[in-house]
């Protein structure tokens, strides 16, 4: 699957999103090391530490599946280039990737895609 398929899934999966609150939907696609796919959205609650993100929310799908291992995650939102994951997002990434250097997380910017490595964007990760 191309990083611009990911992507299309990405955006598809964003108009899913339950988002009345913070009227920022984002939608993610994920690819394994198996070569599987899973997209997840944002949703919110009115008690806002329960919000789970679209990255959150697909890992949670891959996990159910039986995967352990991403390769690369495209994540999307309407409002938003360069829509990167939040802190949160980044460090449960951390815990289902081979090295943060082999993770690739696509973004889109303008009509373009950028790819950043999870150790680009979570240096000195936390590590038990």
């Amino acid at each position: 699957m191309t990083y611009e398929e990911l992507m299309q899934k990405a955006i598809e999966v964003s108009e899913n999103s339950y988002s009345p609150y913070s009227k920022f939907p984002v939608g993610a696609c994920l690819l394994t090391d198996k070569g599987n796919t899973y997209v997840g959205c944002n949703f919110e609650n009115g008690s806002l530490g329960m919000t789970i993100c679209a990255e959150r929310n697909a890992i949670g799908n891959a996990i159910a599946n039986g995967e352990r291992q991403i390769k690369a995650i495209a994540i999307y939102s309407p409002k938003q280039d360069n829509c990167t994951p939040c802190g949160a997002c980044r460090q449960v990434l951390h815990e289902f990737c081979k090295s943060d250097d082999e993770l690739d997380i696509i973004v889109k910017v303008g009509d373009n895609l950028k790819t950043y490595t999870l150790a680009e964007l979570l240096p000195e990760s936390f590590t038990l």
